[in-house]
């Protein structure tokens, strides 16, 4: 069997970008589309730090009903 190495991803966030719970736009790259489900972060290819974040972020928006906790 061949084995090789998937590039690494190189975070979002700290190349410059910033995640607010307001921006929902940017939050949605972060949730999955069918069940509306945080993504992980080997699937995002952010770092520990960032994906923290993320989920703080997403939480939030739930919270003030700006993104929906599932989708229909």
């Amino acid at each position: 069997a061949e084995f090789y190495r998937k590039k690494k991803k190189v975070c979002q966030l700290c190349a410059g970008k910033t995640i607010d719970y307001k921006d929902i736009e940017s939050l949605k790259r972060f949730v999955s589309m069918d069940k509306g489900k945080i993504l992980p972060r080997r699937t995002t290819g952010c770092c520990a730090k960032h994906q923290r974040d993320i989920t703080t972020a997403v939480k939030r928006a739930r919270h003030i009903a700006v993104l929906p906790y599932a989708q229909q």
